[in-house]
């Protein structure tokens, strides 16, 4: 066994052991906060691969996540609370009699949106320019329309409630794990390389011979599954869901997560992920009356929005490739600073 796999064994054990710690010690706010990170980390994950890896500019997510939340929470939800639940039409029957446990429901939800971005890619791919950038926003309107109007299958803009609390730190960062572990064994392997010449120069793949409406369609049905499975995994946590959940807004941030991470760079999409969650929840207190030298200032809704904002656009201007680029973290890399340390402190 190598140095950095044992290294990289030994990483994911301190993480479960940071995870046991947290569950027992850690209050139910900081606990909500670190699985909406790793809920986040999927989503900006399995976004990077299509519009990072592959180069192709798609406005999916949102549609994506209304797609795996509602089916998952239809799908976990018990008949007798799905009867009560839709009280304006009852619900569709084949839905109302279906029951499935927690995983075999998130499985079901990434199986059904993946399906759904092969619908969407087959017809796009088969051209070029930006044709998906406006097939996935429109997608993104007609599941909104769908949701607010498909009574007996959606409950309409009631949404669904009561949904059970599965989701915790072991779900959230385990479904993260494996998303890592796939979307990162993809870029290592053939087809990686191959999104990758498509996205430096489409045309030159082309006539290297890379099928690249097979490496587009892979890249976008595997980021569809598990965008789908973290829509899953949010509305386990959050427990209540309703179209306004899923507008173009949350596509907005993850846009903003992987071009401030890098795109292209799973570590950097990692940072960017932390530093932004995390620093939306810091900076609340801006939306909040304040006391600052015995003087009271109003609060300011959406001043934190604003204010991430002003980073992204600094990142932009000093950081135009985001905070890694196109690198990633590995532990020759780290190994080779710590090195590169010693001989300069020398």
């Amino acid at each position: 066994m190598s140095r950095n796999t044992i290294l990289t064994i030994l990483s994911i054990l301190l993480l479960f052991a940071f995870l046991y710690y947290a569950s027992h010690h850690f209050n139910q706010y900081t606990i909500i906060i670190l699985n909406n990170i790793a809920i986040t980390m999927i989503f900006a994950v399995s976004y990077n691969l299509i519009n990072g890896i592959a180069g192709q500019f798609s406005l999916a997510p949102n549609g994506f996540a209304a797609v795996g939340a509602y089916t998952a929470a239809l799908l976990s939800l018990t008949p007798a609370q799905k009867q009560a639940m839709f009280i304006i039409d009852p619900i569709m029957p084949i839905l109302g009699s279906i029951h499935l446990p927690f995983l075999p429901a998130l499985i079901v939800a990434g199986l059904v949106t993946a399906f759904f971005g092969f619908i969407l890619g087959f017809p796009v791919f088969r051209t070029r320019g930006d044709y998906l950038a406006i097939v996935t926003l429109g997608f993104g309107i007609v599941i909104d329309i769908i949701a607010n109007n498909a009574i007996t299958i959606t409950n309409g803009p009631l949404g669904l409630k009561g949904i059970s609390s599965y989701t915790n730190v072991w779900w959230s960062y385990g479904w993260l794990l494996f998303t890592i572990f796939v979307v990162m064994s993809i870029i290592n392997s053939n087809y990686g390389r191959a999104m990758k010449a498509i996205r430096d120069d489409e045309d030159a793949a082309v006539a290297m011979g890379i099928n690249t409406f097979k490496m587009k369609m892979i890249a976008f049905v595997v980021g569809a599954f598990f965008q789908g499975v973290a829509g899953g995994l949010l509305a386990h946590l959050i427990t209540t869901i309703s179209p306004t959940l899923f507008t173009f807004f949350l596509t907005f941030n993850l846009l903003v997560i992987i071009v401030m991470g890098g795109l292209g760079s799973i570590t950097g999409t990692a940072i960017s992920t932390i530093v932004i969650v995390w620093g939306s929840e810091l900076l609340r207190v801006f939306d909040q009356p304040m006391h600052i030298f015995g003087i009271t200032t109003p609060g300011i809704p959406g001043l934190r929005m604003i204010i991430f904002a002003l980073l992204l656009i600094f990142v932009m201007i000093f950081a135009r490739e985001g905070i890694m680029g196109k690198k990633e973290f590995s532990w020759d890399w780290l190994f080779s600073a710590i090195k590169g340390g010693r001989k300069n402190a020398k």
